[in-house]
């Protein structure tokens, strides 16, 4: 494959983060998960707790600096904003260093201008998604329905937030799958030859 930036939006329990490690690993290309989280707040001087907070999760936007002991940095944005702003900056310089796997951030989003980008959004049934939070997340059988579909929502209005796009929506990005249909290795294959197709095979 030409070596290229891949980014992973995904529905919860779909798999994609699976995919996305899958991804890193055939290809030998770095794979940027809580990674980013920790290098952003390095970057920041922010607490990493904060990032946590904010992360792809609007219901928890409401904190302050007060609260962790932060008075003085960024005064003027809002806290979620200064977040993602370094969060952003954080994704665009692991995306100058060379190809990579990003997960969720809305780096399809905050990369948007880049031409070496393939963007992939993965779903999947409810039924399948909540087996595998159930088995593999731990999440509690008789809650994962609900708790699955309130994460998704915060994804949707984190994303609507930034991009002012619809989260999930096919036009948005390149390749659309379903992975319970196909399999998380079958989805592999295919994000790579996509990115064959879009970019031309190494030689």
């Amino acid at each position: 494959m030409n070596k290229a930036i891949i980014t992973i939006s995904r529905q919860y329990g779909s798999g994609g983060r699976l995919i996305a490690q899958k991804l890193s690993e055939k290809l030998g290309i770095p794979f940027y998960d809580q990674a980013l989280i920790d290098m952003a707040a390095k970057e920041s001087g922010y607490e990493a707790e904060l990032f946590e907070h904010v992360d792809e999760h609007t219901n928890n936007w409401f904190y302050n600096l007060s609260m962790f002991g932060n008075s003085t940095a960024m005064q003027d944005l809002p806290l979620n904003d200064k977040i993602f702003l370094a969060q952003s900056n954080i994704i665009r310089k692991v995306a100058d260093q060379g190809p990579c796997v990003i997960v969720g951030r809305c780096a399809d989003y905050v990369l948007r201008d880049r031409k070496d980008c393939v963007n992939v959004f993965v779903h999947s049934d409810l039924a399948s998604r909540i087996k595998r939070s159930t088995e593999q997340y731990g999440l509690p059988a008789a809650k994962a329905g609900d708790e699955i579909l309130k994460i998704d929502k915060q994804r949707a209005t984190y994303y609507r937030y930034y991009s002012e796009k619809k989260w999930g929506r096919a036009e948005n990005y390149d390749l659309s799958l379903r992975s319970d249909s196909i399999g998380l290795d079958h989805c592999v294959d295919l994000i790579i030859t996509f990115a064959d197709m879009k970019f031309g095979k190494e030689k």
